[in-house]
């Protein structure tokens, strides 16, 4: 007599499941039960389908249930909904559409239940404009209002995957979005490092991040959205898109008596087995084995869930067959981005107290003579026993190459020395002859054979100390003209054998370039000699995507940046190709084609150092040369830029003139922390705002405290910070006088004078500042000192360090000390 299996879920684990299951028995009854209106549909197509990229629904239906009966002899049953099991009697109650409430009996039971949206207790979350994204209706119900409105306006919640590529898709249809996640970066996989990188590419596109503030609440006004956030801020909208994260859909598993862990995902063993020998388990709703530590993980992937389908069915038709549990590989598309990752990331492994190691590399995805390379950006974490535990890497081609390398050699338990051992397909067009693989384990291989002594970032931010460190930029001067990291000392890796001796052997040296590699260099002459070193690892672009203005959440830079010509183009066109030559090769290339060109003849470079795209842009400014355009197309920089005019000449044409006033720029260093200066300092900024000056303020030391919130979100102290914020003001409100301040009594004096002179208060007058386009840049360094965070701040407020005052002085045509 045949067996009956019966399948709670038709979707990937379910329908591979039943497919593999027909193909090894044919005898085998299979009654496939799903509660929705398709099976076997591909939800990670649902956000493209709602941007147009796919532009077929049809597409995304991979099988009917006509089709599945057709081909494997299924009795597939949609709009059949599983409401509780009995293992005891093997039967399953159904609540089906066309049959009410039955019962089916089974030999063997696949619970492939899937996950359902989370649905936090939030005030108003049950408002139709509040949408999810998990199968095809919702997908039609969120492309039904784009249709509709394609000017209207979204907010996305949760920094996932879906909601990463829901914001994406929505931006292609014209939409202004909102992306809002409660955690301080996005992408969970991704260490900070790399999230950072991916959330740049998101401003760029013109998504507006609110990165660790959750949402308070959801309200419904006159056919509008308005979201309130922790922090305070309330966003306005046409409709939500709820991504905050999934549970498992096991609520009808409850008093079953197959084992379920804490958050409710269906325990099994390595054959995918429940607590009961005949009931397995698959996809989204189990808890598995975690490949790399041996522990119990849930991971809601399509790649792991449709394995797990086929393994399960092979046990069920006597095949002994084992899942060895998931190493959660994942990519996904940002734009022309991609980012992926594999096993671990840095913060996990320290969680399961792993001391891990990290380095970051930015090789080119094949060889940079070869046109077109463009560069990666790879965090390799490892540990000192030189076992690979995990990788991420961020780019434009070739990213899915790298990481499924690193995938694979993380299943066979492979180390740093087997990275180095790799043999890649190489060909110039496709891969360099040192793959990225190959130098993730080269750089890993020399940190812990003790060549160099390679140091994240955060670390060096943390503990460098001027008193017993040099921090050695080993840059060329054109790199360092566009930007460096304050304090540094400046020696060019080619002039540091003739001049170590201005470098004091008694100090530890921190070495830094742009990604790393001439850092490692410098760190090995400089040892040779006798010196301590440490090497910046990802150099000066890690450090600036981490803690420069680039970096910023709410960026408004476009991707896309045209000038006004002031003079018509009559010279000749140069086009350069600079694509896979690392900083400062691009630059070095304009400088050489600049020199040899007239004024007034164009160039026009194309690079593949992502960097490029500001240092274009601050090297055009200083050196008198006029950047007509500047964009990104697939992970490539484009640029034009005129040689720079001294005047024009007699015969040119009036009309070709620009004649708009110019601007005369000031720069403000606000020192101070006292309201009557803070109030001089905002009359006089918004006085020369008004006679088209741009103005720069910059706040260091007490000064800072005037750009703090009223409401300032809660953010993690030390005892030191915390102590800080307790003597300092709390913000504008709260600032005293310089003279007569009597205990608090004289500020409120001033206040009230003005208010009754009919003076603009100084929350009016900054207001009135940045609507007027005055920039207001807080300390950097500062802050770090005092223990002031970024979210506390403003919003609008830049951050920039002593480098970036002196660069708008240097620019204006005064300088006021406050």
């Amino acid at each position: 007599m045949s067996k009956k299996t019966v399948i709670v879920g038709g979707v990937a684990a379910g329908a591979s499941a039943a497919a593999r299951l027909r193909r090894m028995d044919e005898s085998m009854e299979i009654v496939v039960l799903e509660k929705g209106e398709f099976i076997s549909f591909a939800n990670c197509g649902l956000p493209y389908h709602i941007g147009e990229v796919i532009k077929e629904r049809s597409s995304l239906i991979l099988q009917t249930p006509q089709a599945m009966k057709d081909r494997f002899q299924l009795d597939v049953r949609v709009f059949s909904e599983a409401v509780a099991v009995d293992p005891e009697a093997k039967t399953v109650t159904v609540n089906a559409k066309d049959r009410g409430v039955y019962t089916e009996s089974f030999d063997y039971l696949i619970l492939s239940p899937g996950a359902k949206p989370m649905k936090p207790p939030i005030p108003g979350i049950d408002s139709s404009l509040v949408l999810s994204l998990r199968d095809i209706k919702d997908m039609d119900a969120i492309k039904e209002r784009v249709d509709l409105s394609p000017s209207s306006r979204a907010i996305v919640i949760g920094g996932g995957f879906i909601g990463v590529e829901t914001a994406e898709n929505l931006v292609e249809r014209g939409l202004q979005v909102s992306l809002v996640e409660a955690a301080p970066h996005i992408l969970a996989p991704f260490d900070s490092e790399i999230s950072t990188m991916a959330e740049k590419e998101l401003t760029e596109r013109g998504i507006t991040l609110h990165l660790n503030d959750g949402v308070k609440a959801f309200t419904e006004e006159g056919g509008k959205i308005r979201v309130t956030l922790s922090s305070g801020a309330i966003l306005e909208g046409d409709f939500v898109v709820s991504a905050i994260g999934v549970t498992p859909d096991t609520a009808f598993l409850k008093d079953s008596g197959i084992q379920l862990g804490q958050r409710g995902h269906i325990i099994t063993d390595d054959h995918m087995r429940t607590n009961y020998p005949f009931i397995y388990a698959g996809g989204d709703a189990v808890e598995i084995t975690d490949y790399l530590t041996g522990g119990r993980t849930a991971i809601p992937l399509a790649g792991p869930a449709n394995r797990q389908g086929r393994i399960i069915a092979d046990n069920i038709a006597g095949k002994d067959s084992i899942y060895k549990g998931a190493i959660g590989t994942s990519i996904l598309k940002i734009f022309d981005m991609t980012a992926a990752s594999a096993g671990m990331n840095e913060r996990n492994a320290l969680r399961q107290g792993l001391k891990p190691r990290s380095i970051f590399i930015h090789p080119n995805n094949h060889a940079g003579y070869y046109p077109g390379a463009t560069q990666l950006t790879i965090k390799l974490v490892f540990t000192e026993n030189r076992k690979v535990l995990g990788a991420q890497a961020v780019g434009y081609e070739g990213v899915d190459k790298f990481i499924d390398v690193i995938a694979t050699v993380l299943k066979y338990g492979g180390t740093i020395d087997d990275l180095t051992e790799l043999e890649l397909a190489y060909a110039p067009p496709f891969l360099s002859a040192k793959s990225p693989a190959n130098m993730a384990g080269f750089v890993a291989e020399n940190t812990l054979n003790g060549l160099v002594d390679n140091v994240p970032v955060e670390e060096f931010m943390a503990s460098f100390d001027p008193a017993s460190m040099t921090l050695l930029d080993v840059r060329d001067e054109v790199e360092v003209d566009n930007g460096s990291i304050p304090g540094r000392v400046h020696i060019p890796l080619n002039s540091l054998r003739d001049r170590m001796g201005e470098l004091d052997a008694s100090k530890t040296i921190y070495i830094y370039c742009q990604v790393g590699l001439r850092g490692y260099i410098a760190s090995r002459i400089l040892n040779q000699h006798g010196f301590t070193t440490k090497n910046l690892t990802g150099g000066f672009k890690l450090f600036n995507v981490l803690h420069q203005e680039e970096a910023k959440k709410e960026s408004t830079s476009p991707v896309l940046e045209t000038l006004e010509s002031s003079v018509l183009s009559t010279g000749k066109t140069v086009d350069i190709d600079a694509t896979g030559l690392c900083c400062p090769g691009p630059l070095m290339r304009v400088k050489s084609a600049i020199d040899a060109v007239d004024t007034g003849d164009t160039l026009n470079i194309t690079a593949s150092d992502m960097g490029f795209y500001e240092d274009i842009k601050a090297w055009a400014r200083r050196t008198g040369n006029e950047l007509l355009s500047v964009n990104k197309d697939k992970g490539l920089i484009k640029a034009s830029l005129r040689k720079g005019m001294a005047s024009v000449s007699d015969d040119t044409p009036v009309a070709c003139v620009n004649t708009a006033p110019q601007k005369e720029n000031m720069t403000m260093v606000v020192f101070s922390g006292d309201l009557d200066k803070a109030i001089a300092s905002f009359i006089i900024a918004n006085g020369a705002a008004s006679m088209n000056k741009k103005v720069t303020m910059f706040f260091t030391f007490w000064g800072i405290s005037i750009l703090k919130k009223q409401q300032a979100p809660v953010v993690q102290k030390t005892f030191i910070e915390k102590m800080f914020g307790f003597m300092l003001p709390k913000n504008s409100t709260k600032l005293g006088l310089s003279q007569m301040n009597m205990a608090g009594m004289g500020p409120k004096m001033i206040r009230s004078i003005m208010d009754q002179k009919n003076v603009q208060s100084l929350e009016e007058l900054m207001k009135s500042a940045l609507d007027s386009g005055v920039e207001l840049v807080a300390c950097q360094m500062s802050m770090d000192l005092l223990g002031i965070k970024e979210e506390e701040l403003l919003d609008g407020v830049k951050l920039g360090g002593v480098g970036y005052m002196l660069a708008e002085s240097d620019e204006s045509n005064a300088t006021l000390f406050i």
